[in-house]
């Protein structure tokens, strides 16, 4: 099995990125089982909205998720709930909108994916403990599916590496989300995991993680609040493949990708 992830999708730059690569996809003999993104950021630098899930959704991703600005356009409360490949951190509280995880069917019905949504702790909100959370989650979905892959959405370098060990030989992969610079640890971890710190940020690479960069370093020079706008110039999507085997759900193989417009 193999899967494509795309790093947090900031703004339109992001969107272009993604529908453009994989248009490119499409005109290649590399094909993808499934294809996930982050796309918290997606609508304006924050939140998403529901043209752009369906945009996403038809461009040929199976499924979405976020992180801590999921709520940033409230439009989102209006859809969530009706639009299951969007997810939401699963150690939200169980009583909130949305779910934690999906599962996703392959086109022919022969596998099943499961994408998992977790946020840290480490200089995040008050999520509860995430490590519970997935040995919680695993219980149930590892009856349905051996093919589980999760995005943890983490600040702490340290956090995100101790998710990797606590999830190895459990699921196939741990990809980091959320600081929007890719990292250069990707490797299959001893027991069959396949992990990366961060996937990066699909979207304007001269920026301040995705902001024009002299709003933000204005911001750090007269310690006064402002607007960030999205930036527009050096786009790359940043992504990776993902390889599980078709047996165990474990990991073969993760490898980086980035791709400028």
């Amino acid at each position: 099995m193999r899967i494509l992830f795309i790093g947090d999708i900031v703004g339109n730059p992001g969107r272009r990125a993604t529908t453009e690569y994989l248009k490119e996809l499409n005109k290649s003999p590399t094909k993808y089982d499934y294809i996930v993104a982050n796309g918290e950021n997606a609508a304006g630098g924050k939140g998403i909205t529901f043209e752009i899930v369906d945009q996403l959704l038809a461009s040929g991703v199976s499924a979405i998720t976020t992180g801590n600005h999921v709520w940033d356009n409230k439009d989102i409360f209006d859809f969530i709930d009706t639009t299951p490949q969007l997810i939401r951190p699963a150690n939200y509280p169980t009583e909130i909108l949305g779910k934690g995880v999906t599962i996703v069917p392959s086109v022919d019905g022969s596998t099943k994916l499961a994408v998992i949504n977790l946020a840290g702790q480490i200089f995040m909100n008050r999520y509860a403990n995430p490590f519970h959370a997935l040995n919680s989650i695993l219980a149930e979905i590892k009856m349905e599916t051996p093919y589980v892959i999760l995005d943890f959405h983490a600040e702490a370098t340290s956090e995100k590496i101790a998710m990797g060990w606590h999830a190895d030989g459990k699921i196939g992969a741990v990809v980091g989300t959320h600081t929007h610079v890719q990292t250069a640890d990707e490797r299959v971890l001893p027991k069959g995991t396949a992990y990366i710190t961060d996937v990066g940020m699909t979207g304007p690479h001269d920026s301040v993680i995705g902001s024009i960069k002299e709003q933000v370093v204005e911001s750090f020079l007269t310690m006064m609040p402002k607007r960030f706008v999205v930036a527009k110039d050096n786009i790359i999507l940043n992504a990776v493949d993902i390889e599980l085997n078709d047996n165990t759900g474990l990991a073969e193989s993760i490898q980086r990708i980035q791709y400028k417009l």
